[in-house]
This record gives structure tokens, sequence and C-alpha cells, in this order.
């Protein structure tokens, strides 16, 4: 808006305004009295620019956006730690505060807690690098007759620090839906809100979701919920959730957010293990151990983005055509045949409240 008022625009038009009998050129007396009052001039205009875009959502930078979002009671989401379950081979004896670590140098520490026989496991860095779904561990501490030590899978993802543009976009969103009383989108939009809650999020914090009305007659109304990496969320988030729409002891008295007269049960996505046995045939000059890794990583990207895309299908399918495509992305894989998954030569096809799971890749 003010891109013409430079020093020299601005210098040039106050020298116009002096009378022509009077000495204007550079060095002169009235030239160096203007010159520095117009370089302020010109800074001012700057800044005077500056507020404006930092005005509009918009132009704003992060600063000032988080100001402009917080009167509609919005704030970006923070990084949280992940939380991994263990699998610990021996006749082992841990008191909690025991440290791990990965062959990525991800350090886990022993929460002093277990979900069945599996070890909880803290992840000592914020944000997803602790979102580890596999592979071994070395214990950092000397723990007495470990034999063996492998990560099961993740209990509570982990997330980063939401990004400026993801905000920015959240923002306009909530100018978008239409939530009023109970609606599909007023349910959608309070759950995600649930995010701000430091609990919900060290516990996971809330992704995709469903909402399904009548499930079990007049005034009822189920919510299948993912975790925020879109995966299957552990019970202490369901219970959070649960509490804070409609607390069990209260159904449909309207003492959580749900409306009054709404018996709401939250329920968490089902995660279904996905075993792929695949064999590949390589260029010249690779060996199999030197890309199975890539491999594993590639057909783990997949199923993650299937995940993600839980909130808009109807049910996801996992196919073995996309698998062998991504195979076929890595580096040194000249081609894949006989894919299988769960032993069986043919796409898997799941329900509508359910998301794939990594489990077993069998490469050959």
């Amino acid at each position: 808006m003010y891109e013409n008022m430079t020093f020299y625009n601005i210098l040039r038009r106050a020298i116009d305004r002096v009378p022509e009998e009077f000495d204007k050129r550079q060095g002169s007396i009235i030239y160096d009295a203007l010159a520095p009052i117009c370089a302020e001039l010109s800074q001012a205009y700057i800044e005077l620019d500056r507020v404006l875009k930092e005005g509009f959502a918009d132009t704003a930078s992060r600063y000032y956006l988080i100001k402009r979002a917080m009167e509609r009671g919005l704030k970006p989401f923070g990084a949280t730690y992940s939380v991994i379950l263990a699998k610990l081979d021996g006749d082992v004896k841990l008191k909690g505060g025991e440290r791990f670590s990965t062959d990525e140098e991800i350090n886990f520490v022993y929460t002093g807690e277990k979900e069945e026989e599996f070890y909880k496991l803290k992840c000592e860095q914020i944000g997803t690098k602790g979102n580890i779904s596999y592979g071994d561990l070395l214990p950092i501490d000397t723990i007495a007759n470990l034999k063996t030590a492998k990560i099961h899978k993740i209990h509570i993802s982990a997330i980063d620090e939401e990004d400026t543009e993801s905000f920015r976009k959240r923002y306009f969103e909530s100018f978008r839906s239409q939530a009023f009383g109970g609606n599909r989108a007023d349910y959608i939009e309070k759950l995600t809100l649930l995010n701000e809650k430091e609990e919900i999020m060290e516990n996971g914090g809330i992704g995709g979701i469903k909402v399904y009305r009548v499930p079990d007659g007049g005034g009822t109304v189920k919510v299948v919920i993912t975790n925020n990496s879109y995966n299957e969320p552990t019970k202490q988030l369901i219970d959070l959730v649960q509490e804070e729409i409609d607390p069990i002891e209260y159904k449909g008295d309207g003492k959580g957010i749900a409306p009054i007269g709404h018996f709401v049960t939250i329920e968490p996505v089902k995660s279904v293990n996905v075993d792929i046995y695949t064999e590949v045939q390589l260029k010249d000059g690779y060996e199999i151990e030197d890309i199975r890794g890539y491999i594993e990583e590639a057909i783990e990207n997949y199923i993650n983005k299937l995940c993600k895309t839980w909130t808009e299908e109807n049910n996801i399918i996992v196919r073995i055509s996309h698998i062998e495509s991504n195979i076929l992305n890595v580096l040194g894989v000249e081609d894949t045949r006989n894919t299988k998954i769960n032993g069986l030569n043919e796409n898997l096809s799941l329900d509508e409240y359910s998301i794939p799971l990594r489990g077993e890749i069998d490469v050959n």
C-alpha cells in the first residue's frame, strides 16, 4: 500500500514545496535539513505497512496470528512426547527411569508402568521424531538379565508444534463451519478444540473424527476417533474425551459439551494388523540388506497415508498394486512380485470403523 513512499520520493515532494529562489541542491542547508526528516518518514511508512499486514490474519506473522486467533479461542497445538510399548526378553526387574536408545539415536525412558507384558517408554526428545513403531532398543543403563529389547508399537503418538500455515488454515476454517446446537460440524469443532487441553494432548490428542446419528435409537450419538497421528487411541484418551463430551455418570444431562438430550458414546477406531510379504528383484550392484529398511519405510508411509484418509473414506482398502508401486519407487528395486497381505494375494478391505496398522514386513 505504501510502496511508493520511499525516502527519495518523500524527499523530492518536500523539496518541490520549497520556492525556486532557494538553493535546494544536495549539500545545501535546505536539502540537509529535509533529508533526515524524510528518512524518518520513510521508515514510519515501512512500519505502517507492517502494521497493516499484521492486522489481517491472511498476512500476519505467527506472533500476531496467534493474537488474532485468541479472539476466537484458538491457539496452536503444542509439541508432545511419544510413548512406545517395548517387549523386553529376560528375567528383568525395572524400577523406572531406565533408559534405552534406538539406531536413530532417539532415547526413551521407562515410565514405571506396563501395558500387559509390555513396558511403557517415554521419548526424551519432543515431537514426531519419537514416533518409532518398530526396531531394536539398546539399554543405555546396565540392566541385569536383559536378553533383547524391541519396540512393539507406538502407544501414544507425538506431534510437532503446529506450524503457522496449518494454524492459519484452521483459523479460517473456524469461520466456515456451521456449528449449531449439536450438529455434525458442532461435534467435530468441539472435539478438535479439546486438543488445546494439555491432558488430552499428553495422551495422544484427537485426529480423525466420525460422527454417527442414532446408532442405538433416538437421541444417541456415536463418535469414533483416532489419535493425532491417525492411529488407534489409548483407553486413557477415550475416557478423557468421554468425560469432556458426555460424562458416563450424567449421560444425556448436558453436563459435558454435548447438548442436553444427546446420549454420546466415544469409541476408538480399530486398528487391523497388516502383514506384508513381497519378493523383489534388485538392480545390479544392490543387496537386499542394503535397501530392506527403505522398502519397509516406503510400505509404512503408504499405510500411514491411508490412515489419514479415514475421515474422507467410507472404508479404507489396502491395495497390493499401491504397495508394489511404492516399493518400485525405492532406489535399487527393479521389480516386485508375489505380494501378499495377511497371507492372501488380494486387497484388504476394512470396515468404516477400522484403520490399517503396520505388521510384519517380509521382503525376499
